[in-house]
């Protein structure tokens, strides 16, 4: 059972960002602080991938844990209100997370995903990662 009513529930779960979340800043800070460009919440991609470098084919999703099932099969036990919806959401966001990334790579795309607490923990990290992947599709290009 909710422990909110219908309105304070409503209030809460609209405060939830879609775009422009921590982690994402965390990671765009350390790519533009690098000189890396990228585009922001490309909408013309399906998904709508946080950070895309359209040129190179590179897409990259910056999931939170509880939104996109980290250790799902672990974490949904835990769960204790109003299971009924939430382990279906959430399932249904893992399935559409498979789906974008099965159609962004028919597009020719690379899909990075970081979890929230890598990002946060290791941002430098994870845009080594990014920058990585950068290199090789641009090496990849020169040779074709």
């Amino acid at each position: 059972m909710d422990n909110l009513t219908p309105e304070q529930r409503k209030k809460s779960m609209s405060a939830i960002r879609s775009k422009d979340t921590s982690i994402e800043s965390i990671l765009r800070k350390e790519l533009w602080g690098r000189g890396i460009r990228y585009r922001k919440n490309y909408n013309r991609l399906p998904g709508k991938p946080d950070i895309v470098f359209i040129g190179k084919r590179v897409a990259v999703f910056c999931d939170s844990e509880f939104w996109h099932g980290y250790e799902w099969e672990n974490r949904k036990n835990t769960i204790k209100t109003n299971r009924g919806y939430w382990i279906p959401k959430i399932e249904r966001n893992m399935e559409r997370d498979r789906e974008v990334e099965a159609e962004l790579e028919e597009l020719g795309y690379t899909v990075l995903r970081f979890w929230g607490a890598q990002i946060k923990k290791d941002a430098s990290g994870c845009a080594d990662i990014i920058e990585r992947v950068l290199e090789q599709v641009e090496t990849l290009s020169r040779r074709n």
